[in-house]
């Protein structure tokens, strides 16, 4: 197979292309340069945001069974490289996200749902949702909805991780001390590990596979005890998990999914819409979910191996509880 990943060198661009090549596949990745490519892999230069800045992949000979794209800002930038490509490629892979929902799906919510109004695959940057959305419609604009894929992402971790979510946990825990544990500990999460999104990815390439599918793990298939057991864990179990009620968490100011990243709590609209997607279709279509505890300990080898920082996007909120707001709330009495 031949593949051509728009990106490549981040997080899941670069898990697919790493699947890729595990598998034998022929891969091309056009990037802007400022991280380097994996051995292996072909690479085109350019800026999709600059005029002419396809101009590297325009003049290419290159034709490709699949394009993945995981581009997350204007919804242009996928229209313009869309529309170069459908004669050159056989299917395109929009990696978008359960973002593009009208707000507040319901758990459970399926492919079906209502998606986000307004938004259009000529846009510029608009807000995250619209922006995805309008990614999906410029694909389908260009590739029909018979050669186009909506992989729908939710929460997504694992190893080469940018946005600084489990990082965050993994830094924390080995800190060690009194840690403020998000409750319940039963409480279900649903997030995907990045390696087992790209497997998805090129099995759904592989089968001929179309449409929008919610790609995360099932509901339930971790949980916050067992993901913070495993960082406690791994990170030498210098730390001690002092699980709080989330009226306690709330009281004190703290936000939810940005100070104590993946966490929301239990019964909001938030809940529901991060950890209550309908994921049947994507399981039916092949998609396999590894153990918690295997995510958690490849990411902190990871993240040790770059000397425990891990990289950080620039267009991402910073993400983590300031330890004096930590301290406080634990002082109080929180946390058992």
């Amino acid at each position: 197979m031949r593949l051509l990943v728009l990106g490549g060198t981040e997080f899941a661009g670069r898990a697919v292309v790493d699947a890729a090549l595990a598998r034998g596949w022929e891969v091309t990745v056009f990037h802007r340069g400022r991280h380097e490519a994996p051995p292996g892999v072909r690479s085109l230069h350019g800026d999709r945001t600059a005029p002419g800045g396809l101009a590297a992949l325009a003049g290419d000979p290159g034709a490709w069974d699949v394009v993945v794209d995981t581009w997350s800002a204007a919804p242009r930038a996928v229209r313009d490289a869309a529309r170069l490509l459908r004669d050159r490629a056989g299917r395109y892979v929009y990696v978008s996200s359960c973002s593009v929902y009208a707000w507040a799906p319901p758990a459970g919510y399926g492919e079906d749902a209502p998606v986000v109004e307004d938004a259009s695959g000529d846009a510029g940057q608009t807000d995250y949702a619209r922006d995805k959305r309008g990614g999906e419609l410029a694909a389908l604009d260009a590739f029909g909805p018979d050669r186009s894929v909506l992989v729908r992402a939710g929460l997504i971790l694992g190893p080469y991780e940018n946005v600084g979510r489990l990082p965050w946990w993994l830094a924390r825990t080995a800190r060690g001390g009194p840690v403020l544990a998000p409750g319940p500990r039963e409480l279900p999460l649903q997030y995907v590990d990045v390696r087992d999104l790209a497997e998805w990815i090129l099995g759904a390439a592989e089968q001929g596979l179309s449409g929008p599918y919610n790609l995360i793990g099932p509901r339930g298939h971790a949980t916050m005890g067992t993901l913070l057991d495993a960082c406690a864990r791994v990170t030498g179990g210098a730390a001690e998990l002092r699980w709080t009620e989330p009226g306690v968490i709330l009281e004190a100011g703290i936000e939810p999914w940005v100070q104590l990243p993946v966490w929301v709590p239990p019964g909001s609209d938030l809940h529901d819409a991060l950890h209550g997607a309908d994921v049947s279709r994507a399981l039916a279509a092949g998609l396999r979910c590894r153990p918690v505890e295997e995510t958690v300990a490849d990411t902190w080898s990871w993240l040790c191996a770059l000397g425990g920082v891990a990289p950080q996007r620039p267009d991402r909120t910073l993400k983590g509880l300031d330890p004096e707001l930590e301290a406080k709330v634990l002082a109080a009495g929180a946390g058992t």
